[in-house]
């Protein structure tokens, strides 16, 4: 195994010893192709092939990533690889000239090149371009994966995702989906009434969800700063400033674990709508999905792992206390005391801690028998208030809040609130939270006294909501991982050693 290796090493050493070679030469000649700065293209390659009676016979401009090449003699093949796809190119020494034709068979795999040439349809019927000019754009000094092997190791593709984009079609499809499905967001609740805005990243305190900040020092102001957590607390002061509809997508930093669903940096989408409830924001949510997936995908089907989901049927509406009665058999409204609770708990082996309270419990009945069976597009509603600092409570049942969790697939999506807006229930719901931080819940809130002013002039009766974006763009792709659709996942970095 290991003289294996070493003959690897030798190889790739001499092929990249070649490849400087040859890029020394075209520079001692005057042909450096690193001091060419532009070139006009023209089309790309799935245009050719979308409307290709258009383009048939006529002359054309591209550029691209040479992937294959086939050297026969007086002719040669070449597949050449651009944003959109890719295409066949086909080279003869008759029409390029002698020179240029010596000059494209020295050109490696990986190269860029600009291609001018003619569109036509080989005998066998494959859409091609009859190459006429071919200029070398940049010189590719390192070698792509092997080509029937490809890019497969995910540790590597995660740590060079441009490889990951050159040799995997399908991962740069995923990408462009993304990117279309934010878009699709903003134009939506653009057409909505709504505002984009910007919140700060860095923060003196990090509010709004339960998690661990990320800390660091701001030297100019001599003063620990931390990284948000969410983007709540900052969206409501813009409600009370009389901004009604504003909504921001932005990153945000949570100091906790690696899996396939968390990554210590996401996107979160967090929108705020003046004179509404949760119930305004779960017909939003709603919307909004059925919207995306038929905007993006071209149906309200998605399937994920294999199994389908239903967008364009009624999201079930369901309380947390009936999916606990429904999935655990235990029926929260008839317990009535933590000790009750605590007693449920031990019967039922869910594991629980001292300062945990009866809503507590609650949500970890939920965790443990409820979550995995919400396969289709469900609203998990009315929390208990222990675990809902910034949620208005229910006028007819004041130990629940009105709020909602979003799921498919098991997963939480998204996070919703009537939100809290009386200055004085917010001072004790921070005064609890300040309780919990005191004895070791590291995810606790601080209080925000500079927020609790803001609700003191006055905030209107408002829904809010928090979406996880990546989580979205994971089942409107059917990708596995968070980090398959991350462009650049949180690694550990690599030592010199490895």
């Amino acid at each position: 195994m290991a003289e294996q290796k070493n003959t690897q090493v030798q190889d790739l050493n001499q092929i990249l010893k070649v490849r400087r070679e040859k890029l020394e030469t075209r520079q001692a000649e005057g042909r450096d192709p690193f001091r060419i700065t532009t070139y006009p293209v023209e089309v790309h390659t799935a245009d050719i092939k979308d409307h290709f009676e258009r383009y048939e016979e006529k002359e054309v401009r591209f550029a691209g990533r040479m992937m294959s090449k086939r050297v026969m003699g007086k002719a040669s093949f070449a597949n050449v690889m651009d944003l959109k796809g890719n295409i066949q190119l086909y080279v003869t020494r008759d029409v390029l000239g002698e020179d240029s034709y010596k000059d494209f068979k020295k050109m490696d795999i990986g190269d860029i090149i600009g291609v001018r040439g003619v569109v036509f349809r080989t005998h066998t019927g494959e859409m091609s371009v009859r190459a006429e000019e071919i200029t070398l754009l940049s010189k590719s000094l390192h070698p792509l994966p092997e080509k029937f092997h490809g890019l497969t190791n995910t540790d590597i593709r995660y740590r060079q995702r441009y490889v990951d984009l050159i040799m995997n079609p399908e991962v740069k499809d995923t990408f462009v989906k993304r990117s279309k499905i934010i878009s699709t967001i903003r134009q939506y609740l653009d057409g909505q009434g709504f505002m984009e805005v910007e919140t700060p990243m860095l923060v003196s305190n990090a509010g709004g969800a339960a998690a661990r900040p990320f800390e660091t020092h701001f030297n100019a102001l001599d003063e620990d700063f931390k990284l948000r957590i969410s983007l709540e607390l900052y969206l409501k002061r813009l409600i009370i400033g009389g901004m009604e509809r504003v909504y921001e997508i932005g990153r945000v930093f949570r100091n906790e674990g690696l899996d396939t669903r968390h990554n210590p940096e996401f996107t979160l989408m967090e929108l705020y709508q003046a004179y509404t409830d949760y119930n305004g924001m779960m017909d939003l949510t709603e919307n909004l999905y059925r919207h995306v997936a038929q905007t993006v995908l071209g149906t309200t089907k998605i399937v994920y792992n294999g199994v389908e989901m239903d967008l364009g049927r009624p999201f079930e509406r369901i309380t947390m206390v009936d999916a606990v009665k429904k999935y655990a058999g235990v029926d929260f409204s008839e317990i009535h005391t933590l000790e009750e609770a605590r007693a449920a708990a031990k019967e039922h082996h869910v594991e629980y801690e001292e300062r945990h309270k009866k809503g507590d419990i609650l949500n970890r009945f939920f965790e443990d028998f409820v979550e995995e069976h919400l396969i289709q597009p469900t609203f998990l509603m009315d929390h208990p208030v222990e675990i809902s600092p910034l949620t208005k409570r229910k006028p007819d049942n004041p130990e629940y809040v009105e709020r909602f969790e979003f799921f498919m697939n098991g997963w939480e999506l998204a996070n919703a609130y009537s939100e809290l807006n009386d200055p004085i229930d917010q001072r004790g719901r921070f005064e609890a939270q300040e309780e919990q931080l005191a004895q070791g819940d590291e995810e606790a809130n601080h209080t925000d006294e500079d927020f609790l002013h803001a609700m003191e002039i006055g905030m209107p009766p408002t829904g809010g909501i928090g979406f996880g974006i990546d989580r979205m763009c994971m089942l409107m792709t059917d990708s596995a991982a968070i980090r398959d659709v991350l462009l650049f996942p949180t690694m550990k970095s690599l030592s010199s050693e490895k």
